[in-house]
């Protein structure tokens, strides 16, 4: 993993959630030093709450246009 990773805000949704699933492969593969470990489990919990964000506004985007179609149909 580079440590060169840009801000967490700034990712989308599939960047979020592939860079989760790399630091959850390195967290299981093991053989980091403490620290390395606590810092990567930091930015894994960042990035699922990036990918639960990143979710609800999906979902809230598409809550409002079934509310707005169903305005259409009355």
């Amino acid at each position: 993993m580079s440590d060169a990773r840009p801000p967490v805000e700034s990712l989308d949704y599939e960047q979020a959630r592939d860079e989760l699933a790399d630091v959850v492969r390195a967290l299981e593969v093991g053989g980091l030093g403490l620290d390395e470990s606590v810092a990567l489990w930091e930015r894994g919990e960042a990035l699922a709450r990036r990918c639960e964000e990143r979710l609800a506004g999906a979902r809230e985007r598409v809550e409002k246009a079934l509310d707005e179609a169903r305005g259409q149909d009355d």
